[in-house]
């Protein structure tokens, strides 16, 4: 059967594209067009509209070229861009599959490079750090279906573990142990981070959806206003500085007597750099490695079963309690691992390191990669803290882009950049028995 005949391309199309001009006119005129400088006399307005032009322009005929191929008797519709079908899940899981190896390949080799400048180690250790946050979250937010808006509260009280042992509790009662301060701090930075999700789970085990949402929110707020008012014990404002630095066991990395002079090597200052890149690969992979075998466990499969329908495990005898406070409490653990790394790699720590534009980042990634996928989740940090780094001159834009990027992700991938997940349970196929198997004892 012939498929029906397309609307001649006129005036409604152009119609159509005349409006979707004057949306984008509406929204971008008050935020790229107008903008504040300060000068002599004061705050005055600043007119800028070739921008807006611009915009404006490359919707009207983006809009009329997909009018041109597109448009039908019922008009154009954007979900018809949208691929569907079984086809396009098998293409995603053949792309998975190719492109984690490489990403592996990528990330072990990428400091060993020749010549590579340090700016690039500076930026794979920043991606690694969200892609490890990412990692944990997607515990709690893709695993189990708990929608957390405050996982960086559990990211600010590793980092502050981490630094108020360091530099207070081992100097004073554990002298000599400085220099392995890192490797000592890192597990109860993470347990401490991990007991902080356990306080978290409690209150809001009643809770699902917006409401869980709103708490969870609440409690990042209030852990950074008690690091920002608590001046005795968190240094307020001012935060906490002269954290040591990670060791090799014990190795500094400085020019004499060090790393270097141990293993025979020349010194370079990158090699302090190269290590940190290397320990927060590991944590990250240590992460990954823990959560895909948390999803073959009992735990796991009852974190996957709480999500699709928590009412029916219930029915089914399952412990909602111990199912969410274990969500919380691993998730917020690697959130602290992830914090200690982040506290000795800057040396120094304050509030405004922790708000909540650092949620709201890491749980975007979650959904932007998919929920519940790790590779999806380490593509889409590669993307959003790696790619925009490159639009850091266009630093007054860099929000459209990633809002406009945000609903193109909703629009064409409503499950993530990467959907399709692996199995975690596997029915075998029934097999049939007859009267002579049971004879025979094969039945």
């Amino acid at each position: 059967m012939s498929s029906p005949a397309r609307q001649p391309f006129g005036l409604a199309a152009l119609k159509d594209a005349a409006i979707a001009a004057l949306i984008t006119l509406g929204l971008f005129a008050p935020v790229m067009g107008l903008r504040t400088a300060q000068d002599n006399s004061g705050l005055t307005i600043v007119e800028n509209w070739w921008p807006v032009l611009v915009a404006v322009a490359v919707v009207f005929f983006g809009r009329l070229i997909l009018n041109a191929f597109f448009w039908s008797d019922n008009g154009f519709k954007v979900t018809d861009l949208i691929p569907r079908g079984e086809a396009t899940a098998k293409v995603g899981e053949t792309l998975a599959k190719l492109l984690a190896p490489v990403l592996i390949i990528v990330a072990i080799g990428l400091p060993l490079i020749p010549g590579l400048d340090r700016y690039y180690i500076d930026l794979g250790i920043l991606v690694l750090t969200y892609v490890m946050l990412g990692w944990g979250l997607n515990i709690v937010v893709g695993l189990a279906g708990l929608l957390d808006l405050g996982y960086v509260a559990f990211y600010a009280v590793g980092a502050y573990s981490f630094a108020l042992i360091a530099t207070v509790v081992i100097p004073n009662y554990a002298p000599g142990l400085e220099l392995w301060a890192f490797w000592i701090c890192l597990p109860l930075a993470g347990l401490l981070a991990a007991f902080w999700g356990i306080i978290l789970g409690f209150p809001v085990l009643r809770l699902r959806g917006d409401y869980l949402a709103i708490v969870t929110l609440a409690f990042g707020e209030i852990i950074r206003i008690v690091l920002l008012n608590w001046y005795e014990f968190t240094g307020g404002p001012n935060g906490i500085n002269r954290i040591p630095d990670a060791t090799f066991f014990g190795l500094e990395f400085k020019r004499n007597n060090g790393f270097a002079d141990f293993f025979g090597l020349d010194y370079s200052s990158t090699q302090k750099f190269i290590f940190l890149y290397y320990l927060i690969l590991v944590l990250a992979f240590l992460t990954n490695f823990a959560t895909i075998r948390l999803r073959r466990l009992p735990i796991g499969r009852a974190w996957e079963a709480m999500r699709e329908d928590e009412i029916a495990c219930r029915s089914l005898g399952l412990s909602i309690v111990k199912t969410k406070l274990t969500a919380f409490a691993l998730g917020a653990m690697f959130g602290g691992f992830a914090g200690s790394f982040f506290a000795t790699k800057q040396g120094f720590i304050s509030p405004e390191s922790f708000s909540f534009i650092e949620s709201a980042n890491i749980l975007a990634i979650v959904v932007l990669g998919g929920m519940g996928s790790q590779l999806g989740i380490a593509i889409a940090a590669l993307v959003m803290v790696g790619g925009f780094e490159y639009f850091r001159e266009f630093e007054q834009y860099r929000m459209l882009v990633f809002g406009l990027a945000m609903v193109l992700i909703m629009i064409w991938r409503p499950r993530g950049l990467i959907s399709s997940r692996t199995a975690t349970v596997f029915l075998k196929e029934k097999k049939t028995v007859s009267a002579d198997m049971v004879a025979e004892g094969r039945g």
